[in-house]
């Protein structure tokens, strides 16, 4: 037996797990908090991981780091960074995304370099940002990486950034079709070229040894990571509900969409990991919380004791903008309310509103996959809500599979980490013990108001 340790350097703080290579069996974990916001200084993950991981590092064999995707990471010549870190909910580019999937050819071009349509939450779109912005920050730029890469670079000390292709293919600037990084993208988006890790050659290549002697593996971006922890199969959809909300499917084709609303990222496999995203998912729970003066087990009692379509009631969840659909200037709507309205209701509107956008992702991937589901997983914070679990299979209109509770991201950078140790052709087999199987009778009322609101406010 042998110590790997995976680390998830998320949006809200870094978790480290010290693994069993041959089991899955978490032997320890550490935990630290990141700074608030969607602009960080990324050198305040460098403490966090050192917090996180403390002495654990010390006794991994291989250590891989599953990190946030598409956030900017822009550094001088020294390796120093230039301004603070964009990261992937900034919604700031949008205009810039609109305006480099027009010079790169529109969106079936976009699509057929990179793997989708570019949005704000892209790396590209932040770089171009800062060119027309800050143009001495752009100028002054030497090379890029992403928070995985700058993490991963710090572990190891004196060893060369380098990333794999499933984090890279969320740049904007990594071709899905050449398997390469596009140096002509980086200078069409900043207005010149720059230094990028190297990516890896395959999911499980040692790239290098931290001081300590454990090897690095390349590590991914945290949707990736997450798919890896799952031990998801071609077919198989997780829908997290953290910060975000994720439906992604693996899948051997590459994916396509020139609607924009499935992106085709790559896997830390090898595969496909078509994904779609919305920016709103467990602050939706929370908005709730606040509006009625309760705590998460108190909305799911008040939801619950609702009807089914919430007496009507519709939320549109897209408090801070959106990209699933694509409307980064979005609010929040309820429609439907009347006289009689009352706090079950909004509770109930309130977790609908949230799986009805995930479910509104799901059908998307499907669609760009051309199959349907074969297992839909709830992963995540917000599926620790027993609404959320309950009346997902009647917004489905499916069963669904919780998976026992878990840092999945950090599981799957251990995960990788024991593959890159073990030098197998695949990762290892571990068991995450016994999932729950949800199912209840599906509700299409409630899919159809969200898609109808969705359509009217489409043009606010």
């Amino acid at each position: 037996m042998a110590l790997v340790l995976g680390i998830d350097s998320s949006t809200q703080s870094t978790k480290a797990l010290l693994v069993d290579d041959e089991t899955g069996r978490v032997v320890e974990s550490g935990r630290a908090p990141h700074p608030e916001g969607t602009e960080v200084d990324p050198r305040a993950w460098l403490r966090a991981v050192d917090d996180a991981a403390g002495t654990l590092l010390e006794r991994a064999e291989a250590v891989a780091v599953g990190g946030q995707q598409h956030g900017m990471v822009a550094l001088d010549e020294h390796g120093q960074p230039v301004r603070d870190a964009l990261l992937w909910n900034d919604t700031r580019s949008a205009d810039q995304a609109a305006a480099l999937v027009a010079e790169m050819g529109g969106p079936h071009a976009c699509v057929e370099e990179i793997g989708y349509v570019l949005v704000a939450s892209m790396t590209s779109t932040k770089l171009r940002w800062m060119a027309e912005h800050e143009p001495e920050n752009a100028t002054r730029t030497a090379s890029v990486l992403l928070p995985h890469d700058f993490v991963s670079r710090h572990l190891g000390g004196e060893v060369a950034p380098f990333t794999d292709r499933g984090d890279a293919s969320g740049t904007g600037y990594y071709s899905t079709r050449t398997e390469s990084w596009n140096h002509d993208l980086v200078s069409l988006a900043l207005g010149h070229d720059v230094m990028l890790p190297s990516v890896a050659a395959s999911p499980h290549q040692i790239m290098g040894h931290t001081p300590g002697g454990a090897a690095l593996a390349p590590g991914t971006g945290d949707n990736m990571a997450a798919a890896l922890g799952l031990s998801l199969r071609p077919g198989d959809v997780s829908v997290s509900i953290g910060t975000s909300g994720v439906a992604a499917m693996v899948g051997d084709l590459r994916p396509a969409d020139p609607s924009g609303t499935v992106t085709g990222f790559a896997d830390a496999t090898g595969r496909f990991l078509p994904m779609a995203t919305t920016l709103n998912a467990a602050r939706i729970l929370d908005f709730g919380c606040r509006l009625l003066g309760v705590d998460h087990d108190g909305l799911s009692t008040l939801a619950l004791a609702s009807r089914p379509g919430a007496g009507g009631v519709v939320l549109l969840p897209y408090f801070d903008g959106e990209r699933t659909p694509n409307r980064p200037g979005a609010s929040g709507v309820f429609a439907g309310m009347t006289s009689a309205t009352d706090r079950h209701d909004i509770a109930r509107a309130c977790v609908e509103g949230l799986l009805a956008s995930l479910a509104d992702a799901v059908a998307a991937v499907e669609k760009v996959a051309g199959r349907e589901a074969g297992r839909i997983l709830l992963i995540g914070g917000g599926a620790r809500s027993d609404a959320v679990r309950r009346l997902a299979p009647t917004v489905f209109g499916r069963p669904v599979v919780v998976p026992p509770p878990g840092e999945y991201v950090a599981l799957g950078a251990a995960r990788q980490a024991a593959w890159a140790l073990s030098g197998a052709a695949e990762p290892p087999v571990w068991q995450m013990g016994e999932a729950s199987e949800y199912d209840a009778a599906p509700e299409p009322e409630v899919m159809a108001r969200y898609l109808s609101l969705k359509e009217r406010t489409a043009a606010w």
